[in-house]
């Protein structure tokens, strides 16, 4: 294989959008929490002692870490012109028909809700993640699901486009539909 056709196999998607689901700043707090222990001890008049500010330093930032490492699992989103990652779950953006419109009620406003809002979310988590917001999408032979993010409005943006280029503005849709799609799997 020549180098061109190598790097050409060894590209990466050209990434729409991306939320990586947690920061690692996070784990900081174990030695900010250390910091504080050694100042309360000396405070207190106990001198610079080190084992408890090293004990809050290890359990601190070891729980951090574990959390960290899930969120960026479970909870990270991933859009390239193929696909679309939320969690570990990864969907064809081919499989994409329609992107629905922003919801007029938020789930927990009591109002009634649209059908795509009681959809399945895509990830392998139960529901939507704690605060992220959820896109309607209608998927290939009639399924409807819900994508998510923390900047959702940014991920719409983005995902729009390419089904719209693919499918039309108006997708594959009678004009009755306003994502009460009788016919959904989940």
């Amino acid at each position: 294989m020549s180098a061109a056709e190598q790097s050409g196999t060894d590209r990466e998607p050209k990434r729409l959008f991306y939320e990586p689901g947690a920061t690692w700043y996070w784990v900081l707090a174990g030695p900010a929490t250390a910091l504080a222990m050694l100042f309360i001890e000396k405070s207190a008049g106990y001198g610079w002692q080190v084992v408890v500010p090293l004990v809050f330093l290890v359990l601190v930032s070891g729980f951090l870490a574990i959390q960290v490492k899930a969120a960026r699992i479970h909870t990270s989103v991933d859009l390239t012109e193929q696909t679309l990652r939320q969690g570990t779950e990864t969907i064809n953006v081919a499989e994409i028909v329609k992107v629905y419109p922003e919801a007029e009620h938020a789930p927990d406003s009591g109002e009634p809700l649209q059908r795509w809002q009681t959809a399945r979310a895509l990830g392998e988590l139960v529901g939507v993640p704690r605060g992220r917001v959820g896109i309607g999408l209608k998927l290939t032979h009639g399924r409807i699901a819900q994508a998510w993010a923390r900047r959702h409005r940014h991920l719409r943006a983005a995902l729009t486009p390419l089904v719209e280029e693919r499918v039309g503005p108006d997708g594959f849709d009678d004009p009755q539909d306003h994502g009460d799609d009788a016919g959904s799997k989940w």
